[in-house]
């Protein structure tokens, strides 16, 4: 499909061979635009450009999971910003509007958009006004700005934390044990997804959808996974680390209502991070709301 505009081209790329026209405008992941497309994880029709002749003017493209039929996030979104303003934005709007059109199914809920942006977008600087000019953009197109996250790594050199006494931790029994948990970790959540889900479905249909979703869909193994219980048995809260097809991550930790407030975080996130050192991974990626404050001190507090 390809829309003409005035003087503006859009249209999908028609494969890997147009990944370098793809890429003229930057962006952190373009380094894995090719391994995506080869797994399955893209797809040509999935990511468009907006050309003004033989210049790029905008882009974007969606993501979703190997062999996933519709796409799950869009992940870039760029417009040309030597180029003056308005104009770039409106090329950016007219580009998305077109796409999402072709490319999200009729009817449904539009996939999140996801940038990972500098610390200081929110200082007077060329960074800055990239990341607003996409906010504008995209609230032109009906979008709104649904919640800021931190993203935090450990790298190799960092002491891995020894095991503490007040908890033992074993992999969880089966898969509705730890949907059981889930639910119940979600009374009293920071994390805006899960407060969303609590105001569409109940405890458990949002845990089982997180679960199937997202995490019975990680690759690497399950006896990575560790429940924390207290000396009697008593569940005190869970973390699962895995690895994401990128990096590994701490996918998921909470503890649990009851046993919150005796730092227990600590423990939970200090297994977990032992689990992935023991596999000699280049580094821990893991990432939480920037409302999330408890959970952002616990990762800077383990490294």
């Amino acid at each position: 499909m390809t829309v003409e505009q005035n003087d503006l081209t859009v249209r999908p790329i028609d494969g890997r061979g147009e990944l370098d026209l793809f890429r003229r405008l930057p962006y952190v992941l373009d380094g894995e635009l090719a391994d995506d497309l080869a797994a399955g994880r893209r797809r040509p029709e999935w990511m468009w450009v907006a050309l003004r002749g033989d210049r790029l003017a905008a882009r974007a493209a969606w993501w979703s999971r190997p062999g996933g039929d519709t796409p799950l996030v869009l992940d870039v979104l760029d417009i040309d910003d030597d180029a003056p303003r308005p104009d770039r934005v409106d090329d950016g709007v007219r580009l998305l509007r077109t796409a999402t059109a072709a490319t999200v199914p009729d009817g449904s809920r539009p996939p999140e958009y996801s940038r990972l942006v500098p610390p200081d977008w929110r200082e007077d600087t060329p960074s800055g006004r990239a990341v607003e000019d996409r906010m504008t953009l995209l609230e032109r197109t009906g979008a709104r700005l649904f919640v800021e996250r931190l993203r935090l790594e450990r790298r190799p050199g960092s002491p891995i934390p020894r095991p503490g006494e007040r908890l033992a931790f074993r992999p969880p029994g089966d898969p509705g044990e730890l949907v059981a948990l889930m639910a119940l970790a979600l009374d009293g959540t920071l994390d805006a997804h899960g407060r969303d889900d609590l105001t569409r479905m109940s405890a458990r249909e949002a845990a089982s959808r997180h679960y199937e979703g997202e995490l019975a869909r990680y690759t690497s193994p399950r006896d990575w996974w560790r429940i924390a219980t207290l000396p009697r048995g008593e569940p005190v809260g869970f973390v699962l680390p895995a690895h994401n097809g990128y990096h590994a991550i701490i996918a998921y930790l909470a503890v649990l209502p009851a046993h919150r407030g005796n730092g227990y975080v600590d423990d939970l996130l200090a297994e977990g991070t032992r689990v992935l050192a023991e596999r000699n991974v280049p580094r821990i990626r893991a990432s939480t709301d920037l409302g999330n404050v408890p959970m952002a001190n616990a990762f800077r507090r383990a490294g």
